[in-house]
């Protein structure tokens, strides 16, 4: 098959033909139909992540049919098709996997940056962490929900009961996660970078109440709010933002330095939080509500091929919702 492979950070990614190893016990290999392009792919191609098995294929938002399915796989059959996240697979022995929370697990693989992920034309994952995926949704518009949608929901179920509630950096995750917000009588107030009157317009769009640059403050103040930029400096402007026993949830998998910040702006039993991957659990939960309550994912797509360019765009803040890649 052909995949955009990575081999070493900040090389870029290079099209190379791959041959997938043979279908294992609990194992289904899947034709891939569309890959979403996750920030943290553009993380992992800048070398800003630690360790990852190079070379890799990455992609964590790979929606494929079942081709081809190993023995003890009750949940996928062959010609369904089927979602491939982040989390690829857990230990199940560590304390953190006994406690319900496998997202932690101090063993855990992850899609794209363990084991080869969509960024190609055929995927092979363990069975056991593969996603249903709601009918209705076209392979590229279901394809952000799979670490978009589910980082978002996570990040959102953190954050708490909020009847206002922040998103700073309005990308693929925020535009989900929002309508989700507001599905739930949810006032959102979008936060973007400075002068982005695109994003502004965009938010609004789809339905906030209020959007404005991320270095001013929300016309009244949040109950909680979710960071998915990765800007240290954005903390201490949500936590100033935030009432008192307000939230502050961090989604993303990389941020930059967190700059120094008065106690007062903690004050007041707020919360600062991180989100640290997810779990199945997360995304059987994700599903069933993005099936009763349709979100509409804005993508664009890419030629599986034209990747860098994909991440390129991503970069530069050129994009409204999600990059997808097509093979």
């Amino acid at each position: 098959m052909r995949a955009m492979i990575l081999n070493r950070p900040r090389g870029g990614l290079r099209s190379e033909t791959l041959d997938l190893p043979p279908v294992a016990a609990g194992e289904v290999r899947g034709r891939v139909l569309a890959c979403g392009v996750c920030r943290t792919d553009l993380h992992l191609v800048d070398g800003e992540l630690p360790d990852p098995g190079l070379p890799i294929v990455p992609g964590h938002e790979a929606v494929a049919i079942a081709e081809e399915v190993g023995s003890d796989v009750g949940r996928i059959r062959p010609g369904q098709r089927f979602g491939v996240p982040w989390l690829g697979w857990t230990c199940g022995e560590c304390r953190y996997c006994r406690e319900g929370r496998e997202n932690l697990c101090d063993s855990a693989q992850f899609t794209g940056f363990h084991r080869h992920g969509g960024y190609a034309e055929g995927i092979l994952a363990d069975a056991r962490y593969c996603v249903s995926i709601p009918e209705g949704y076209s392979d590229e518009h279901a394809a952000p929900l799979l670490c978009a949608g589910l980082i978002g929901y996570r990040s959102w179920k953190l954050a708490g009961p909020a009847g206002r509630l922040g998103i700073y950096g309005f990308g693929a995750a925020a535009h989900i996660v929002a309508q989700v917000a507001l599905a739930h009588n949810q006032d959102v107030y979008a936060f973007v970078r400075p002068g982005d009157r695109r994003v502004e317009a965009f938010a609004r769009e789809l339905g906030a109440v209020w959007a404005g640059p991320s270095d001013r403050a929300p016309p009244r103040e949040l109950d909680a709010a979710l960071i998915f930029a990765p800007v240290g400096g954005l903390i201490p402007a949500a936590l100033s933002a935030v009432r008192k026993g307000g939230t502050v949830v961090c989604g993303g998998i990389h941020m930059s330095e967190i700059p120094a910040f008065p106690y007062e702006l903690l004050w007041g039993e707020r919360v600062l939080r991180s989100v640290a991957n997810l779990t199945r659990a997360d995304a059987d939960e994700f599903m069933v509500l993005a099936g009763a309550t349709p979100i509409s994912t804005s993508v664009r797509n890419y030629p599986l091929a034209e990747a860098n360019t994909a991440l390129a765009d991503l970069r530069a803040g050129r994009l409204n919702g999600a990059a997808v890649l097509i093979p």
